[in-house]
């Protein structure tokens, strides 16, 4: 069941988050309403990763003995050459 909330915000954001809305088909309701969803449906024990992030999660497959610090090392090394 739906029940209405007023909520008071900057006028800005609200035109933003509007346009934000109108742009991706969907409403500005149903946005926030995602939004809430997804911060009460985390565990306590899950690190505050933002849905964006956690949507990224397993995009890519790494070899078992990639070694991050080497990796990011190597990559610095050659930016500064």
């Amino acid at each position: 069941m739906d029940k209405k909330l007023t909520l008071s915000l900057d006028q800005n954001i609200i035109e933003k988050a509007k346009d934000y809305a109108k742009n991706n088909n969907t409403s500005l309701s149903k946005m926030i309403e995602s939004y809430l969803a997804s911060l009460t449906k985390r565990s306590k024990k899950k690190p505050d990763i933002t849905p964006l992030v956690e949507s990224l999660s397993g995009v890519i497959d790494l070899p078992e003995d990639f070694d991050v610090k080497e990796s990011y090392s190597q990559y610095l090394s050659d930016k500064y050459k």
